[in-house]
């Protein structure tokens, strides 16, 4: 039984965490077969780098949405109920799974469509991205927040762990199959939300002025280094370093192990970061937060090099894992960081500009992945990427003291708009 102290111990948590696995299952099972049918429809007519730049279309189509709505995002979440938006945002992605069912029926599945789901489910992440980020700190107490973000952290890794190989079995049954059930847990997810209870109403600015409430979480990120620090570190190592969207690449012509054999792949890096995020949901960071974020995303760059080298499926999972580790480290850090420093009524707004950060490095981070893939190669782009990621962690240690300087996150002070 979850302790006192345990946010699995609050209800309207727990229908947010139910909201959160399944919604993170869907999506990983998506995404995978999404890659997987991208890759494999343009196979048919293209080379192996032609290919690869498709792949990193996938990203780039998911990422603009995010940044041409990011300002209006982050505003709705912090001046619309954050339960509706997160539910309607659920919706969406529900209607998308059911698009790319029908088609996968019907035999009617084509790069148009998948694309068309691509943009869809960008604009459905934008604005449920700052919605449920700022939501999970109203259904706790601040000292339980960490733990919470953790806790939230595991529901995230289990979807992205049984998602993708979900989704690699499923579609190697039935193309459709992924689909079908993404619609169904999506659904799940939907109910969930509609379940956490009315929140107390923010006592927020209701001046006429939405432009200037909209640009205000860029002007507080903008001064305050240390959550500036964090995000941008984020940003640039994972924009560089980011393997995974080369894993369809792999999986078909390094590795020859098939849509199954690329589910595995998926899961991988979840695997490690369930594992971290497991840890630091009983045992929060006491001390030296700063220091072992910088650390961890030197490791995730390590991790990377050993994965875009190895020829041999054991040693590839293992890297992964390692990857998806570090990486989680860093994210527990980051969004503590930015939860715990932002106040309320702002959260929305400041969580959509890290969500843009966090979109920037995986979506716009497929796309620079496909591009240079395209250049010289998928195994040569997540090398060379792993390098870059190094190299940002020893310029943003020099560049963002506050950071490096950060200790236990329970002692870091709430800064005022």
């Amino acid at each position: 039984m979850a302790d006192a102290n345990h946010p699995l111990q609050y209800r309207d948590f727990r229908y947010f965490w139910v909201a959160r696995l399944c919604s993170a299952l869907a999506q990983s099972s998506m995404i995978v077969v999404i890659g997987w049918q991208v890759y494999d429809h343009a196979r048919l007519t293209m080379s192996v780098k032609e290919a690869s730049f498709q792949l990193g279309l996938v990203g780039l189509l998911q990422f603009v949405p995010l940044f041409a709505l990011t300002l209006v995002t982050g505003w709705t979440a912090d001046y619309i109920d954050r339960r509706l938006v997160s539910w309607l945002c659920l919706a969406l992605q529900t209607f998308c799974a059911a698009i790319l069912a029908w088609c996968s029926v019907t035999g009617s599945i084509s790069l148009a469509p998948l694309f068309f789901v691509a943009v869809l489910l960008g604009i459905a992440r934008a604005f449920s991205n700052p919605a449920l980020g700022a939501l999970a700190p109203q259904l706790v107490p601040p000292h339980i927040l960490p733990r919470a973000i953790a806790t939230n952290a595991i529901a995230s890794r289990i979807g992205s762990i049984l998602g993708p190989a979900l989704g690699g079995y499923l579609y190697a049954w039935a193309p459709a199959m992924p689909h079908v059930v993404s619609a169904l847990m999506f659904g799940v997810a939907v109910f969930a939300t509609i379940m956490i209870r009315p929140l107390a109403s923010m006592a927020l600015d209701r001046s006429p002025n939405p432009w200037r409430q909209m640009v205000e979480g860029i002007t507080y990120v903008r001064h305050n280094r240390l959550v500036l620090g964090a995000i941008s570190l984020d940003l640039f190592a994972v924009l560089l370093g980011g393997a995974t969207a080369m894993l369809p690449a792999f999986a078909h012509d390094v590795l020859k192990v098939g849509p199954t054999g690329l589910g595995h792949l998926r899961a991988a890096p979840a695997v490690g970061a369930m594992a971290t995020a497991f840890w630091f949901s009983h045992r929060p960071l006491s001390r030296r937060a700063g220091v072992r974020m910088l650390i961890a995303v030197a490791i995730f760059g390590v991790a990377t090099i050993g994965f875009g080298v190895s020829r041999w499926m054991p040693l590839s999972l293992a890297c992964l894992t390692i990857l998806g580790a570090a990486d989680m480290l860093s994210v527990y850090v980051r969004q503590s960081l930015v939860q715990l420093s932002t106040p309320n009524e702002m959260r929305g707004r400041v969580g959509a500009v890290s969500g843009l950060f966090i979109s920037a490095s995986n979506e716009l981070g497929e796309a620079e992945s496909g591009l240079l893939a395209a250049l010289v190669g998928p195994v040569s782009a997540v090398v060379l990427g792993g390098v870059g990621a190094i190299a940002v962690t020893i310029v943003w240690a020099r560049l963002f003291p506050a950071l490096r300087n950060a200790e236990a996150l329970h002692e870091i002070p709430v800064r005022k708009a």
